[in-house]
């Protein structure tokens, strides 16, 4: 097997997402940009988009991470809107869509603009966050944009399936596309709920951080595999799952849960690095093929796609988001202060991505009979022409939509403000809690470290409140940042010695890397107190 062209993906995504971080382009649409252009370099190794690696292997993980940076309470909040847009706009969009490529391409059966539809209708958790976390969307609408992105790719993958069916002449019916939909759904959720309680008590119960973490990168697999062998959706298998690991992380023991922050934070780099890169590397591929539908009747069959696929967008969500608010009072009084500006945004945040690609990707190349599937290769490229658009028209202009829609900014004073109370009322519940201890006698320490103890808590009480004051007239710095620095800078003063005594033998290399240890921990408690 030559890995050679997977390392060169890998190194080569990473790098240009690394340059995109310096620069003000997402590094989604820098990746997709550079896959189109070295897409047709020449010597760069054939890369083709398999459904069967990307929709068991690299969503799940994608997926998981996603899900345990989610909040529960938040979800649950807006519980309404995700699933209008998950299950509701999915469906709309399949028939909208599908119907619309129908009557704009000839010769394309139903079934099989239905299929389209399908393909196009999921918005991608990847691209959601990213766009989101870039651009600085509100609290609410990045809360229903990363809701929907986790949970549509089931409703879309079940919708495909059913038209699929239809398209390949296995007879699909209405009720069985109904019975279809409700066992995957019913089953992925019953496979989550039954998989995330024990999966949490052997996180909780393993007592080395390695092997938590090892356990940490199984579980997104396990759960879409087993999900998928009882014919449920492996994917709301994971984002229960995630969600309800998430929500209880607090529950793992603290080197856990920092191993798992960096562990977890370079596997999505690394993959949502490759996804959209493998993006824009497709281009040949789905060109080639087309066959009679070339030059300008493609163009036109893609636009025509794309620009239905936006209205669709549009069409579901201010009617999704005043309809219910104008049948019910209650939904008035718990969501105030929602405007024309929220359902613009949320109807332009939109893009789509790799799970739309790789589903295309599967459609088979015959049907019954071992007719060739109907203007496949054409599907493949409208899919492709439409991730591609959403990606650079909508993501390229959703932060000038956003400067535009003047939301209101973060008040930092008021969170800061927050912060600083929750903290101190943590510090004087452990402060109470630290005097206790200390009145048992099994529990004597010399003053000095009982000190130190009370002052540990003292200095995380306060670093809060300090973010609250004035800057150093001279530096600019805060008081808290000023604390970081001398700290650090002290620390590093010890490390140095610590490498000379290495380097003259005083110490061997074992002994160094248990002192270099020992100054990490302590510099990351200084960094967490400061900030």
């Amino acid at each position: 097997m030559d890995v050679m062209p997977l390392l060169l993906l890998v190194a080569g995504s990473a790098g240009f997402a690394g340059i995109a971080r310096r620069t003000p382009v997402p590094a989604p649409l820098l990746l997709v940009a550079v896959g189109l252009a070295v897409s047709y370099v020449p010597g760069i190794p054939h890369y083709t988009l398999d459904p069967d690696i990307v929709l068991p292997l690299v969503l799940p993980p994608l997926l998981y991470k996603e899900g345990t940076e989610s909040s529960y309470l938040d979800l649950r909040a807006q519980m309404r809107p995700v699933g209008l847009l998950s299950i509701g706009y999915v469906l709309f969009a399949t028939f909208v869509v599908g119907w619309a490529a129908y009557l704009v391409v000839p010769g394309l059966p139903l079934p099989a603009a239905l299929v389209l539809g399908a393909v196009v209708a999921p918005t991608d958790a990847v691209a959601a966050a990213a766009i989101a976390r870039r651009v600085g969307l509100p609290s609410r609408i990045t809360t229903i944009l990363q809701g929907e992105s986790l949970l549509n790719d089931a409703t879309a993958i079940t919708a495909y399936k059913v038209a699929l069916a239809a398209a390949v002449g296995e007879g699909a019916t209405w009720a069985g596309g109904i019975e279809e939909f409700l066992r995957a759904a019913v089953g992925g959720v019953l496979v989550g709920l039954v998989l995330m309680v024990p999966i949490h008590w052997l996180r909780t119960h393993l007592k080395e951080a390695l092997l938590q973490n090892t356990l940490s990168l199984l579980i997104p697999f396990v759960a879409y595999g087993v999900a998928e062998q009882f014919h449920g959706s492996g994917v709301l298998a994971v984002v229960v799952v995630a969600v309800y690991l998430g929500h209880r992380a607090w529950e793992v023991d603290f080197a856990t849960r920092l191993q798992e922050d960096a562990v977890w934070r370079m596997v999505a780099f690394l993959l949502e690095s490759a996804v959209f890169a493998l993006i824009g590397l497709q281009l040949p591929t789905v060109l080639k093929g087309l066959g009679a539908y070339q030059g300008v009747d493609a163009a036109w069959y893609a636009i025509a796609v794309f620009v239905v696929v936006v209205a669709a967008r549009f069409a579901w969500v201010f009617p999704a988001t005043f309809l219910p608010r104008a049948l019910s009072r209650r939904i008035r009084e718990r969501e105030e202060g929602v405007t024309w500006r929220a359902p613009v945004v949320t109807g332009w945040a939109a893009m789509r991505g790799v799970v739309s690609l790789a589903i295309a990707f599967s459609i088979p190349l015959t049907v019954h009979g071992g007719a060739p599937f109907p203007q496949r290769n054409l599907i493949l490229f409208m899919t492709f022409t439409t991730v591609i658009g959403t990606l650079v028209v909508q993501g390229l202009t959703l932060a000038p939509l956003i400067r535009l829609m003047r939301f209101p900014g973060r008040d930092a004073q008021a969170e800061t403000l927050a912060e600083a109370n929750a903290q101190a009322q943590a510090s004087r519940a452990a402060e109470r809690h630290l005097d206790d201890l200390l009145s048992d006698e099994r529990n004597a320490l010399p003053p000095p470290l009982a000190d130190r103890l009370r002052t540990v808590l003292e200095r995380r009480r306060n670093a809060v409140w300090e973010r609250l004051g004035q800057t150093n007239p001279v530096t600019g710095e805060s008081v808290d940042d000023t604390y970081r620095r001398l700290s650090r800078e002290m620390i590093s003063a010890e490390r140095e010695v610590f490498v000379k005594l290495r380097d003259h033998r005083y110490i061997d290399d074992e002994m160094l890397r248990a002192l270099l240890r020992r100054l990490d921990l302590e510099e990351a408690a200084a960094y967490r107190e400061a900030g």
